[in-house]
């Protein structure tokens, strides 16, 4: 299935998708690891060949790998259990398709051979939803980083925070979302993202976790995100 419109240059889209039959596409803490590593990798013009990335990485990071020009710009992410959410900006022609479908297959490669399975991992083409305006991509940054209080309060969207506090504590910790990287210290996963081709936002740390505990405090109301999505884009 492809889709009907082409992603257009220089705009941004939020990128998700889930495993088949809702199974979980994370079983470990090295699985997570793996797909931050495929998400640098993969987003280059040079094609990933396993055996130079070991040699590479024998004295260097991972993350200094040489992938030639990047193919989207990566906002931020953020990898729940059985699902995935991702903010790019298309950078060259075809290149979030030309992204995703190596990301895709590197990953289901690895989760198959790992986990003695064959077939589809993800359920069908990724889904997409274009970002035309400043609002709805403020949401998203906000969206997709607190999906991970789940964790700690499962039905926190449809029942309102709790504890926002504890709430941002956590967020501002878990590993596998772009939020620690504008939050917390420099770390060798920063280099997936480049912040420099979205707007300038937030000027500080602080400012990154105003907004966010601004929605928490919303969500205390106990709206749903729907309706949340449904406020800004009205």
């Amino acid at each position: 299935m492809y889709r009907k419109v082409p992603f257009a240059q220089d705009e941004y889209y939020h990128i998700y998708n889930r495993g088949v039959e809702k199974r979980s596409i994370f079983i470990d803490h090295k699985d997570r690891v793996r797909f931050l590593e495929l998400l640098y990798l993969c987003n280059g013009t040079i094609p990933i060949n396993l055996r130079d990335i070991r040699e590479f990485m024998k004295d260097e990071n991972i993350f200094d790998f040489p992938r030639g020009n990047p193919l989207v710009a990566i906002g931020t992410y953020c990898l729940m259990g059985n699902h995935f959410h991702m903010l790019l900006r298309q950078l060259t022609d075809k290149g979030i398709s030309r992204f995703m479908q190596k990301l895709s297959t590197a990953y289901t490669m690895h989760f198959n051979k790992k986990y003695e399975r064959s077939g589809a991992l993800f359920r069908g083409v990724f889904m997409d939803r274009y970002v035309g305006d400043d609002d709805y991509l403020k949401y998203l940054f906000a969206y997709i980083h607190l999906n991970p209080v789940e964790h700690i309060e499962l039905n926190w969207k449809e029942q309102g925070i709790r504890d926002s506090k504890g709430a941002m504590a956590y967020l501002s910790q878990y590993s596998f979302s772009g939020l620690i990287d504008y939050v917390g210290e420099e770390r060798p996963e920063c280099a997936i993202l480049n912040v420099k081709k979205f707007p300038e936002y937030f000027r500080t740390k602080m400012d990154v976790k105003d907004h966010l505990e601004n929605w928490l405090d919303f969500q205390k109301s106990g709206r749903a995100e729907e309706d949340l999505a449904y406020l800004l884009k009205n």
